[in-house]
């Protein structure tokens, strides 16, 4: 019963729950970290299940770690051994566990983003094929989505010359990274889905084993995702799922919100519990994120409260420009910081990336330390990639990307006709460039063979404890010497020290014990954390500095004072959205997520003009803006279309002072070639004038009167 306590109604409803399949429908700031958590020490505690009986996922590292931390607060159990992690590392541990029925090497390795990108340019290198026409990154995107669909190359449907070709780049991509023995993010996944779809001895393993399997963020899975779990959960499991239907924001990676319904229709789900008492914000900020998501159709529906109280009005500012928006944000935090708000609990969010130049420059200019989340995290920046990529060759040679990073690196008079030679020599054996090496003559495979002889000694040392290896390869490889004679040097050598900090507490939490005379599992598995890891962290996170982040970054995370920027027409909610089907819905969910990250205040801010991409642009405020009643909003300037004591105010009009154009905005008219659309916004006079008109599925265009053929409808 002790750990029920401080649980609200709905709350313990969800932990007590039998062993059946559930739906939690997990507001914003619910607690639902708890929830899940919880449900698992109260079954075990209860004895209706042993801690090897569960199999939870999370959506990050960090998340998955604290729940293993809040367990072993919980119980007296060892908590290491549970099989809790996101999709990615719970697939990673399996595959380890099963590579050769997955028909995998036993030292695998896993490419990130950026190695995946360097892998498919080699590949379009290695062809011959135009790089222009079928440009790396698109095919890295094309290859991943048919894996998230659960298709190989065999299963994709090609109906033109360009598609089919891609398909053929796809078949090449697999069959280079089985060679070189590695696989990328969305391999990981697919590979464990049919690993355990075709191998049913295993499958009826793991089903027998993983009697209660736990789903957090389940509005963020996407098909395969889903499949992979309804694979494990068969028919007799439990299937427990939390998430938010109206904090899904992530279609663009092939989140499916559907998952959720599709969920509770096929597992005929009996019990759907709503965690809907809000314990992060003021109830003016839940009202008004209430009041937006209900316009959207299809939800699952709740309605968050709070027993905090109402607290402030949410204030509204309309700036002339951005530089003036920018101008208000920084006098309102130098305000706020002299009331005593601490920098780090103020944050602004906006829809695009390019929205924040304005605003760092006038942060900049006055003095105020700040953060863009999102800079480049500790495993991806350059340094790290090249001690990484030395690490993965002492683990496996013939990984071909780890080996193209640094093979060059530091300098060594390795050019390209060499490595030419070298991939050409590859190529006809059917081999790794690593294994290629002795058939390269002259003076270019001498190099080659001494670059061959350092990954010799380095593997001669994998038996040290790995912070002792990770710093050995720093030496002997060259890059601290090659660091210490940059420039600018100090700060990446820093980072080398810091990633044998990172071995040394890897070892002391995850250690492995090492078989002697085999290659360390420590690097094996440090390897692999590095690449899942990625450094999720926030940037500046415990420093007292302004954080700055688009509302995808906001995700999962909260502040005292939210200013959500840019709040207009065409921005957010964002242009290429709105014609889009249903890309207003999910534009709509990513300004509920922006709303509910703040706990105390709420900041709405737009402008009639700003630039981005190099041009001026004009437009309307957000739709959100009126979708939240007046009577939370505190206007700190005159509301368009009404007067600033509130009075509703005759719609504006250019007509009157131009009659000879006769447009009004409001009025549908007809173009050309855009069709049928209405005028929005109208600026200039004469022979300057100009007007903004949606045209629906056209989008919103700036016409110049005197150029556009403008007709009434």
């Amino acid at each position: 019963m002790n750990l029920l306590e401080g649980l609200n109604e709905p709350q313990r409803a969800a932990v007590t729950l039998p062993p059946e399949h559930a739906l939690i429908l997990a507001g914003a700031g619910s607690g639902k970290t708890r929830v899940l958590t919880t449900r698992i020490a109260w079954l075990i505690a209860t004895g209706q299940a042993s801690p090897q009986q569960f199999l939870a996922v999370t959506f990050t590292n960090k998340a998955a770690k604290e729940m293993l931390t809040r367990l072993a607060a919980m119980l007296p159990i060892n908590v290491k051994g549970m099989w809790i992690g996101t999709f990615h590392g719970l697939c990673n541990r399996l595959l380890r566990l099963h590579h050769r029925d997955a028909g995998l090497p036993q030292l695998f390795q896993i490419l990130d983003s950026a190695d995946q990108l360097a892998a498919v340019k080699r590949l379009l290198k290695s062809l011959n094929v135009d790089d222009e026409k079928y440009p790396p990154r698109e095919l890295c995107w094309f290859i991943n989505a048919q894996k998230e669909a659960g298709l190989r190359p065999a299963a994709v449907e090609a109906w033109d010359d360009w598609t089919k070709k891609r398909v053929e780049l796809y078949e090449a991509y697999e069959a280079q990274c089985q060679k070189e023995g590695v696989v990328d993010f969305a391999e990981l996944l697919l590979r464990c889905y049919e690993l355990l779809e075709r191998n049913e001895p295993l499958r009826r393993h793991y089903q027998e084993r993983f009697r209660h399997i736990l789903v957090d963020e389940f509005q963020d899975t996407n098909r395969l995702q889903y499949r992979w779990l309804k694979l494990l959960a068969g028919a007799h499991n439990a299937l427990f799922c939390v998430g938010d239907d109206d904090q899904s924001i992530y279609a663009f990676r092939g989140a499916e919100v559907g998952n959720m319904r599709d969920f509770e229709r096929e597992f005929g789900v009996r019990h759907l519990i709503r965690l809907e008492q809000n314990y992060r914000s003021h109830g003016n900020i839940l009202e008004a994120a209430n009041a937006i998501i209900k316009n959207n159709p299809a939800r699952l529906g709740k309605h968050l409260w709070t027993a905090a109280g109402a607290g402030e009005p949410i204030r509204v500012f309309e700036a002339s420009s951005d530089l003036d928006e920018a101008r208000f944000i920084v006098e309102e935090t130098q305000a706020l910081l002299a009331e005593g708000c601490a920098r780090r609990e103020i944050a602004l969010l906006y829809r695009s990336n390019a929205q924040s130049r304005a605003l760092e420059h006038a942060l900049f200019s006055a003095g105020i330390p700040y953060r863009v989340y999102g800079g480049l995290r500790f495993f991806e920046r350059a340094e790290i990639k090249h001690a990484l990529a030395y690490l993965r060759l002492i683990a496996n040679p013939d990984d071909d990307t780890a080996f193209a990073r640094v093979v060059n690196f530091p300098a060594r008079g390795i050019g390209a006709r060499t490595l030419e030679q070298l991939a050409d020599a590859a190529k006809a054996l059917g081999s790794s460039l690593f294994a290629a090496i002795p058939r390269v003559a002259g003076a270019g495979g001498a190099k080659l063979a001494a670059f061959a002889q350092l990954i010799g000694k380095l593997k001669e040392a994998a038996q040290l404890p790995l912070p002792e290896l990770v710093d050995h390869m720093l030496e002997l490889s060259g890059l601290r010497e090659h660091y210490r004679n940059e420039k600018e040097g100090q700060e990446r050598l820093a980072n080398l020290d810091e990633l044998v900090n990172a071995a040394a507490n890897f070892l002391a939490e995850e250690g492995v014990a090492n078989a002697e005379g085999e290659l360390s599992a420590d690097l094996i598995a440090f390897l692999a954390h590095a690449a899942l890891e990625a450094g999720e962290h926030l940037a500046g996170e415990g420093e007292d500095a302004l954080q700055l982040m688009t509302v995808h970054a906001a995700k999962g995370l909260e502040f005292d004072v939210v200013f959500i920027c840019g709040l207009e027409e065409g921005l957010f909610p964002h242009e290429n959205a709105l014609l889009e089907d249903k890309g207003l819905e999910e534009e709509r969910r990513l300004m509920y997520v922006a709303v509910t990250r703040a706990r105390r205040r709420l900041y709405l801010t737009h402008a009639q003009a700003r630039q981005l991409h190099g041009q001026t642009r004009y437009a309307l405020p957000s739709r959100f803006i009126d979708e939240i009643p007046t009577g939370l909003l505190k206007f700190l300037t005159a509301r368009p279309g009404r007067s600033a004591y509130g009075a509703v105010s005759p719609a504006p009009s250019f007509a009157a002072s131009r009659p000879q154009i006769g447009f009004s905005i409001g009025q549908t008219v007809k173009h050309a070639k855009f069709g049928l659309g209405v005028i929005v916004q109208a600026e200039g006079s004469g022979s300057d004038a100009r007007v903004q008109v949606n045209f629906g599925s056209a989008g919103m265009k700036w016409l110049a009167l005197s150029v556009a053929k403008l007709e009434p409808a």
